[in-house]
């Protein structure tokens, strides 16, 4: 008999899994999820996972067995974490503050991981900041039995690329997978609304989508708003369109929030803005759509179109999407450095297994398998529940990837447009003009505001304090905020991952 102990997610095939396994009507969506997961436990065991589709990850205690079995969906929507104490006991949950709470934890910083972080501006990989507190790594399991920990793989992204087929029908196959998907995505009784930007993978999902209404974040500074833009992409879809407009001093004044919700330091900008929308948003939704998962799958990235030009040099120097500190420049700014923990360490698995395959390929699979898990799904889990909000990614889905990775790379990045099928889908319930709309991504204006000595208090604290002393050369990161403040307006990146990750540690080591 096998009890589940912690679950957060949505399987999409619930129904067809019910039929399948067995379990009767006059149950909940969530009280079905929760008997799928045992009675799938109970069928197939570590392969359980090629079952289901959606976002989940949970662990349950198997009591014939005597064991603990835990399992996370193929790209890491969910997080999952586990701790071994010193007396050799499991502690693990979807929460690194639940572990924190129990018997046996010892809490000590991982100084290591700075390291690491200073260059991607997340936390990437198995290991945390928490020294000792792992990920269950997207696609695993883990089995804890007698004393004894194993791990093993049940999903790993391959790709086999068809040349069969033209561009539109690469579109009809992705525009009518993602139909049958959004017959999965909510329930009759669930009113369901979706955040909204100026790109086309949020339009994408609110055309096919049966939302009424749409969310934005936007700003005063007309330069950085895409809420304007979404504005008329609402209008013409005939629904509601509500914006957060972010102010400078919220945004600030959220962030401790957002690092103490966030269990790990997130050097993305964009998280702090993300987390005043799911606020906004809760206060009129419990359950909101969003587009992630594209750009990863079809090629999105401006920097994808560069990808034959690295070539084979790749496996040197790419490992993600954000690359912000190369080695010399950590070494002179942090007070402890070893030279080998690097970055590129995270990623040789991937470059192995992608061996023989096209540079574009190669580019996607590193940011599927590091940047997608550590930063953006992290992001969007961490920041939606503690607002109260439940996000759904139709985009994020294995029948989705699995388009993606039959599709030749000249199909998703062209010299002149990136996700080029993936737009001509989106164009069937989109204009021309929004579905190949040039990419902007999700601007922030902190690269002014961080300048501005009506915002920038903290900040500029928090580099002065006695903690920074403890990582960083303070006449080093005051030089780059310096040259920041001077005009290099690069160095806004530097600046904001030292000042997230300083927030964080005083949240988890100075004041608790």
């Amino acid at each position: 008999m096998a009890e589940l102990r912690e679950y957060r997610g949505h399987i999409r095939n619930r129904r067809q899994l019910c039929e399948e396994l067995g379990i009767g009507g006059g149950l909940s969506a969530k009280e079905c999820e929760k008997k799928i997961i045992v009675r799938a436990y109970e069928k197939w065991g570590r392969t359980m996972g090629d079952h289901i589709y959606g976002m989940f990850a949970f662990w349950l205690y198997d009591e014939k067995e005597d064991k603990i079995f835990a399992l996370r969906d193929q790209f890491g929507t969910k997080p999952f974490y586990y701790y071994v104490t010193a007396d050799g006991r499991l502690l693990c949950s979807l929460s690194i503050r639940t572990i924190m709470e129990q018997e046996g934890f010892v809490k000590e910083l991982n100084r290591d991981m700075l390291q690491i972080y200073m260059t991607l501006t997340y936390v990437a990989g198995e290991d945390t900041f928490f020294k000792g507190v792992k990920k269950l790594m997207p696609g695993h399991w883990l089995e804890f039995k007698g004393g004894r920990l194993e791990l093993g793989r049940y999903w790993t992204p391959t790709f086999k690329p068809d040349d069969s087929k033209t561009v539109d029908e690469w579109a009809d196959e992705i525009h009518s997978t993602l139909s049958h998907i959004f017959t999965e995505v909510k329930d009759e009784d669930e009113t369901v609304e979706s955040f909204l930007s100026g790109g086309v993978d949020s339009s994408y999902v609110l055309a096919m989508s049966d939302a009424k209404r749409a969310d934005s974040c936007g700003y005063y500074e007309e330069r950085f708003d895409e809420s304007r833009v979404a504005a008329k992409t609402a209008e013409l879809l005939g629904v509601e369109h509500s914006v957060a407009n972010i102010q400078p001093k919220d945004f600030f004044d959220i962030v401790p929030f957002t690092m103490y919700n966030m269990e790990q330091p997130l050097g993305d900008a964009s998280a702090i803005v993300f987390t005043l929308g799911c606020l906004a948003t809760a206060k009129h939704t419990k359950i909101c759509y969003s587009g992630e998962g594209a750009d990863e799958f079809f090629g999105g990235y401006n920097m994808y179109r560069n990808a034959e030009k690295y070539g084979d040099n790749l496996k040197t120097f790419y490992v993600g999407n954000t690359n912000i500190m190369k080695e010399d420049e950590k070494q002179r700014i942090l007070k402890s450095y070893d030279p080998n923990v690097l970055p590129i360490n995270l990623v040789k698995y991937i470059y192995d297994e992608t061996e023989g395959l096209d540079p574009l390929t190669k580019m996607s699979d590193v940011d599927i398998q590091i940047w997608l898990e550590g930063d953006i799904y992290l992001n969007v889990d961490k920041m939606s529940t503690a607002a109260g909000l439940e996000i759904r990614m139709p985009l994020t889905d294995l029948r989705i990837f699995d388009i993606a990775s039959r599709m030749p790379s000249r199909f998703k990045v062209s010299e002149e447009q990136n996700k080029v099928a993936f737009r001509t889908a989106a164009a069937k319930v989109l204009p021309e003009e929004i579905a190949f709309r040039k990419k902007l991504g999700f601007i922030v204006p902190v690269r002014i505001w961080l300048a501005d000595e009506n915002y920038n208090a903290d900040v500029r604290a928090k580099f002065n304090s006695d903690y920074a002393a403890e990582f960083f050369n303070i006449d080093e990161i005051k030089a780059i905020y310096d040259e920041y403040v001077g005009g290099n307006s690069d160095n806004w990146r530097k600046v904001w991952t030292i000042y997230t990750f300083l927030v964080w540690y005083e949240e988890y080591f100075i004041k608790r």
